[in-house]
């Protein structure tokens, strides 16, 4: 697509390809339309927009994955992207001039080094107990290591362990991926790309390994219980009841 142009409008190189609604002016209007509903409703947000919002602010019937392949399209050579962050579409400034917000970006406190690591267990380990991150770590994590995680929001608590004690499961959000540019969790870097930024030590041990990235979804594992409004009483994360007179 060239920029600027009617998503209604594009033109494919392969005829094959060109989706059916292109055979067809009222369609291809809908389509349009469509676009631009969608556009509207992004713009209008401060956060990603999740795909099932959308679905429900567009037309029933339309096709929902061709409309932000569209607009996709439609913002790919400009100043701002529409990109995907998990299962939400956000606009973005173009990475390429993201040099020129850094002098009005706000600089946020840095994490230790400590929260750093943890966060890293999390990304690639989720859903991960604290007892699990400490094996993994070697060392205690302090409760106060993990809130800061959370105030980030780049960290939730997903669940409860099926195990004895029933411990805390922790695992990232969609403002981790947006934080870090990511689309989907699939897109962690691995062992060759962490080495290839220098972020891997040359003296690291011959048997050590990346863990490949965690499936995307946030839908709970066979091994995780939903945390109940009694969890979020005890974990602080919800006012208690008042007591009845």
């Amino acid at each position: 697509m060239t920029e600027g142009a009617n998503p209604a409008m594009v033109s494919y190189d392969d005829q094959d390809d060109a989706p059916d609604f292109l055979d067809n002016p009222a369609a291809r209007l809908a389509m349009s339309q469509a676009v631009r509903m969608a556009e509207a409703i992004i713009f209008a947000s401060a956060e990603p927009v999740a795909e099932r919002h959308l679905a429900t602010r567009l037309p029933e019937g339309v096709d929902l994955g061709q409309v932000m392949e569209e607009l996709r399209a439609l913002y790919a050579n400009r100043g701002v992207n529409l990109v995907k962050v998990g299962d939400a579409w956000a606009f973005r400034t173009a990475g390429d001039l993201a040099f020129l917000m850094s002098r009005d970006q706000v600089q946020q406190k840095k994490l230790s080094r400590a929260a750093l690591e943890v966060l890293a267990i999390i990304a690639y380990h989720q859903p991960v107990t604290r007892a699990e991150i400490e094996e993994i770590r070697g060392v205690e994590t302090s409760k106060g290591t993990l809130d800061t995680l959370l105030e980030t929001e780049w960290v939730r608590m997903r669940g409860r362990r099926k195990t004895p004690g029933r411990p805390v499961t922790y695992g990232t959000t969609n403002l981790f991926l947006d934080q870090f540019g990511l689309e989907a969790l699939r897109d962690l870097p691995g062992m060759d790309e962490l080495k290839g930024a220098g972020l891997l030590s040359p003296r690291m041990p011959a048997n050590f390994s990346v863990p490949l990235p965690p499936i995307d979804t946030d839908e709970l594992s066979e091994d995780e219980d939903e945390l109940t409004d009694i969890d979020l009483e005890e974990l602080g994360l919800l006012t208690p009841r008042a007591q009845d007179d």
